[in-house]
């Protein structure tokens, strides 16, 4: 099969062995893999590694469109099939395309576990979100009004701040929130916290739809981690593997 394989010298496209799953484990046809911003620098003790952790594809023994934020310490899924633990797997949401869904996992999960698990956001509060137009930033603004909550505007009072920029957004909004959550660097006062992967949790999420940026075939990864990269972007950027042809 192809993979993505990052080397200490580079990102190659490579044939490798189909991977085999083991007990609780699945075997999943990838159709699309979101990239993150700098994930490139995140295995380098464990290189050769295949990268992107976000994916929407087809699980091989039942024939079930899933999507899944896969685990940080193994290899990601950039490639046409991934073993994935199956814990973390979700049902695909119907009203989304394989890019969509594949763009869903890490901005839903983070945005539900800053909201919900470490926020304990009520129907009726009012919550600021600090990068509200960026990855992460506009998918908790659609959770947070599906919760019944009301989304202020930077600077004013709030119950929760959740904060995605660190920086001075944090720190002019921090003393007027009676609670804060924030996955950008630690700060006094605020509950810090890194996205865990959670089927269950990805499969309560409500209807939402996260920004796409732009969608590279994997022959173009090279083009897709830049765009990744750069600035100006809006949303994530995709690979979409299915119309790499499959042995």
């Amino acid at each position: 099969m192809k993979a993505l394989r990052l080397h200490p010298d580079g990102l190659r496209l490579e044939d490798i062995a189909r991977p085999e799953p083991k007990e609780g484990e699945s075997l999943v046809r990838v159709h699309a893999a979101a990239i993150t911003r700098d994930e490139l620098t995140w295995p380098t003790d464990r290189l050769p590694a295949t990268p992107s952790y976000e994916l929407c594809g087809v699980v091989e023994s039942t024939g079930e469109e899933v999507i899944a934020l896969t685990p940080f310490d193994r290899d990601g899924v950039a490639a046409q099939w991934a073993v994935v633990p199956t814990i973390v797997l979700a049902p695909k949401p119907a009203r989304l395309s394989h890019e969509e869904a594949a763009a869903l996992p890490m901005p839903g999960l983070t945005a539900w576990q800053a909201l919900v698990v470490h926020g304990t956001l009520q129907p009726g509060e009012r919550v600021l979100i600090t990068g509200a137009h960026g990855g992460v930033g506009h998918v908790a603004v659609q959770l947070a009004r599906h919760l019944g909550a009301t989304v202020v505007d930077d600077g004013e009072p709030c119950d929760l701040l959740f904060d995605t920029a660190g920086g001075d957004a944090l720190a002019r909004n921090a003393a007027t929130a009676a609670r804060i959550v924030t996955v950008a660097a630690e700060a006094p006062g605020a509950h810090y916290f890194v996205v865990e992967p959670d089927g269950e949790q990805l499969a309560s999420l409500p209807e939402l739809r996260p920004e796409i940026d732009s969608v590279f075939p994997l022959v173009e990864f090279e083009a897709a981690f830049s765009r990744s990269a750069s600035r100006g972007k809006h949303g994530k950027v995709v690979i979409r593997v299915a119309d790499q042809p499959t042995p």
